[in-house]
């Protein structure tokens, strides 16, 4: 459909005023992932909803998501990987990759969408049709390693995205910023070995998934906090460990894995952040983009289980990435 808005009176062209584009599909909703399941369709439908009643989604380029490109897929993820996924997809009712990753016949689809959204904002930054760009898409994708799908997650929607950015792209340097309840480590996998691009990841520990989260690599920045970490120890982990590894990086591009399930009020997590904590990092990582990455910023979303808490976070969010200048 291109990049389109519901209400043709509110459409806004890319090169306007507005610089926020906002990606997703309805298809993203048909990943069923059973009855009581937390990463379940009502994520994206909290979200857009409350984004509709506020009137920001209105002033948003609107894109509906297309499937990712094979050959994007496949910068990150082997074919076997790709096929143990599509074989474990039930012709009816539920198959498991484990016990939390749950597919339905619908899911190879939605994943195929949700990481084509992250694609196609790469493509709309970097193009100068946007300068940021928010994917609210589902299943998530910073758990899933590069031949493991876990933690809800089939494929690593942001590492495909920075492949694509770094292949199509021609850039030198990505960061990826991650600020969740649970630690990335399928991202921090896929790139431990690959220092044009940075991870920094703060986390709960000790919680799922525990793999990763000790890796010692100059690339790779963990800050794990501990149960009942708020926001001020947010903040002096980004300051003090996000912010040198950035100057020193200096990125062409930062993506950001936004989870909001280090919200205290969410039923997965111990953590202990409010929405001024989500807006006030969102802030920061729209001000480092400013100094050192052309404003340039593609953000995807990851956790976040409570469904009033994750649709007033993710407002917070948006709002941040379309008001830094």
């Amino acid at each position: 459909m291109g990049c389109c808005l519901r209400n043709a009176t509110n459409r806004v062209k890319f090169g306007m005023s507005c610089k926020t584009a906002y990606i997703s599909h309805s298809d993203c909703r048909l990943h069923d992932t059973g009855p009581g399941h937390p990463e379940c369709a009502a994520r994206l439908e909290a979200i857009e909803q409350h984004l509709r009643d506020s009137g920001l989604l209105a002033q948003l380029l609107q894109r509906e998501a297309q499937p990712v490109p094979s050959e994007a897929l496949a910068r990150v993820h082997p074919p076997e990987h790709l096929a143990a996924v599509a074989a474990a997809l039930p012709s009816s009712g539920y198959g498991y990759l484990d016990a939390d990753t749950v597919l339905c016949r619908d899911s190879l689809g939605a994943a195929r969408l949700a990481a084509g959204a992250v694609v196609q904002a790469v493509d709309a930054v970097m193009a100068g049709e946007c300068q940021r760009a928010f994917c609210a898409v589902r299943p998530p994708g910073h758990h899933a390693e590069t031949a493991l799908a876990m933690g809800f997650c089939l494929f690593n929607n942001i590492a495909v995205g920075v492949r694509h950015a770094l292949a199509h792209w021609r850039l030198q340097r990505v960061a990826v910023l991650d600020f969740d309840v649970h630690h990335g480590n399928g991202t921090v996998e896929i790139f431990m070995e690959q220092p044009q691009v940075l991870v920094c990841s703060s986390f709960q520990h000790p919680f799922f998934p525990n793999r990763h989260w000790d890796v010692q690599r100059p690339n790779i920045v963990n800050s794990p906090l501990p149960a009942g970490s708020d926001g001020k120890d947010l903040r002096r982990v980004v300051e003090s460990d996000w912010l040198p590894a950035l100057h020193a990086h200096r990125p062409q591009l930062i993506m950001v894995s936004a989870g909001f399930d280090a919200h205290r009020l969410d039923p997965l997590g111990g953590l202990r952040l409010t929405e001024p904590d989500f807006g006030w990092v969102s802030e920061w990582i729209c001000q480092q983009a400013a100094a050192m990455a052309e404003g340039r910023v593609v953000s995807v979303l990851e956790g976040g289980y409570h469904l009033p808490a994750l649709a007033a976070s993710v407002h917070t969010h948006v709002t941040a990435l379309m008001q830094c200048a």
